[in-house]
């Protein structure tokens, strides 16, 4: 079976897309079980931009088709931020609890009905030769005022959902992948893979 390498060593990513992309024809690798250990800066200024960059290096050195993806809060009062910069804008190396609590100090004196945010997830899939395509999704929601549920990873936890009326960290993995940013991306890649001749 052929492998497609998950541009990551996130490890709750790559459950969650092993999860996500169980079905396909591929075998999912990651780099560590590869031996590659090189990180690419994200040095982009948009979420396409940083997947595509990660896809087509670990692509290039795996010699493998690869799949990168980066994520994003865009929260809307704050003019769609922390977008590309949400892993880093607490600071590198910040922890996810650190970066929930930079980002309610930012919200503080914000109202409930002007906490609207979207989740966003681009993924670029890249061959070892330099073809990439890309798909995407959203998904919706409010910034809580305080941190609700264990699970999930991130943000999660602060992302309320009014229709399910639970936080992201609330929702079971099955239920998380069919509504989540990274699921509706997720389910966009079998015709990105068909797209490339993969």
């Amino acid at each position: 079976m052929k492998k497609l390498l998950l541009a990551t060593g996130n490890r709750a990513k790559v459950r969650e897309y092993r999860s996500l992309l169980q079905g396909l024809p591929f075998r999912l690798v990651t780099p560590k079980e590869q031996g590659i250990t090189t990180v690419v800066d994200e040095t982009g200024e948009t979420l396409e931009e940083n997947a595509r960059l990660k896809a087509l290096a670990l692509a290039a050195e795996s010699r493998l088709a690869a799949l990168a993806d980066d994520s994003g809060l865009e929260v809307d009062i704050l003019g769609g931020e922390p977008g590309c910069l949400s892993a880093r804008c607490a600071g590198e190396g910040a922890s996810d609890a650190e970066r929930i609590s930079y980002l309610l100090r930012r919200l503080k004196d914000v109202p409930w009905e002007q906490r609207s945010a979207r989740f966003r997830c681009v993924i670029a899939v890249a061959t070892p030769e330099g073809r990439v395509a890309l798909c995407s999704g959203e998904c919706r929601g409010v910034i809580t005022l305080e941190a609700v549920g264990w699970g999930g990873f991130g943000y999660d936890p602060v992302f309320y959902l009014p229709g399910l009326a639970k936080t992201m960290a609330e929702l079971s993995l099955a239920v998380k992948n069919r509504i989540s940013h990274r699921g509706q991306a997720a389910r966009k890649v079998p015709g990105v893979l068909a797209e490339l001749g993969l």
